[in-house]
């Protein structure tokens, strides 16, 4: 008999052909899940109502399960190719994300995302201010985070090899304790939360936590968003900012994220808040490179008013440090009711009455 021998390359190539084959996923038999929403529309307003329509089509093989997500929270888990989920009232502001996943029998999954926008039904409110007092300010200090515990202000500085956390007494303006930030952080918002302050730092994703007395460094901790802006908080919980148009909650003892909400108005998600400080229910936000501070439903994410600040700082004040820079920091002042304000660089403070734009 004679032997017929074959090219080791034809035989490794043969090999790999067939293994390569026999790893290919049949794409037929792949579930295709879709979403649809009625109304269809671009925007939805708070408060809407919603039906989610999801259907799936199946070319081989049976339904096993479809599961329904609404910005990554499990709503509804179905058997059916075709069902409904109904929401009685829309309350989840700015860019929601559904997902649908569609498994076989078979154990063969398929997903499908889609993205819809809800805004606020009514026009904030717009203010104006009145100046009632005015403090002095370190021209020296690029502020990033303001508050007010009994009769002293405690802020919290930028830039890399100079930021700090510095408690400053609100009648003198004499500073009482500082804590220098290590030169590779630029430090960020602060928040003042039982006998500890919060302080973010720029882009280390990192936070650091004082105690309140002694300014010693007793904890520290990581979040999420790549930046870190501004930070309040509502009494249990960290509400911090990262220059987008998201607010994120943080949970004070272990740093795991509650929730966030986008911030909205009756037109457009906002973007770039800053600054924040949390007063009964709102937080006041500094919206950077502008002169607005807004008043943000700390429920909903819904801009409830727009205070312009232009010209607070006068044309005597600004040539006194040529260096001046964008409005930034916001304290309650809880004797008065009113806010206190300054920015990056400024020579002044500024106690304002928010009063209606007529």
């Amino acid at each position: 008999m004679k032997n017929i021998t074959f090219p080791l390359t034809v035989v490794l190539f043969t090999l790999f052909f067939i293994c390569s084959c026999s790893g290919k996923t049949d794409r037929s038999a792949r579930p295709m899940p879709m979403i649809k929403l009625e109304p269809a529309q671009k925007t939805y307003r708070l408060g809407d109502p919603l039906s989610i329509r999801v259907s799936t089509t199946l070319k081989k093989g049976t339904l096993k399960k479809v599961e329904l997500y609404m910005n990554n929270r499990l709503l509804i888990t179905g058997t059916n190719e075709i069902f409904s989920y109904p929401i009685q009232s829309l309350n989840y502001t700015g860019v929601n994300t559904l997902r649908v996943v569609a498994e076989t029998s078979q154990g063969i999954q398929n997903s499908r995302i889609f993205n819809f926008t809800v805004l606020a039904v009514n026009r904030p409110v717009n203010y104006t201010y009145k100046v009632v007092k005015a403090y002095n300010h370190s021209t020296d200090h690029f502020t990033q985070g303001l508050e007010i515990k009994g009769d002293y202000l405690y802020e919290g500085t930028g830039e890399n090899g100079k930021s700090a956390l510095y408690q400053i007494s609100l009648s003198t303006s004499r500073i009482i304790r500082s804590k220098p930030l290590e030169d590779r952080f630029f430090g960020e918002g602060i928040t003042l939360l039982g006998n500890k302050i919060y302080q973010l730092t720029y882009k280390n994703q990192l936070g650091f936590v004082y105690d309140l007395e002694s300014f010693a460094v007793i904890d520290s901790f990581r979040f999420a968003s790549k930046e870190g802006w501004g930070l309040t908080n509502d009494g249990k919980s960290l509400i911090m900012s990262d220059g987008t148009g998201t607010l994120t909650w943080i949970n004070p003892s272990d740093y795991s994220i509650e929730k966030k909400i986008d911030v909205v108005d009756h037109e457009k998600v906002w973007q770039y808040l800053n600054e924040l400080e949390y007063v009964d229910g709102f937080i006041w936000a500094n919206v950077w490179g502008s002169d607005l501070i807004i008043q943000i439903d700390a429920n909903n994410g819904e801009i409830k008013g727009i205070v312009n600040l232009k010209g607070i700082l006068s044309v005597m004040e600004t040539t006194q440090s040529s260096q001046v820079d964008v409005l930034n920091g916001i304290a309650f002042i809880p004797s008065s009711g009113n806010l206190l304000v300054t920015g990056k660089l400024w020579p002044k403070m500024f106690e304002i009455k928010i009063e209606k734009s007529e």
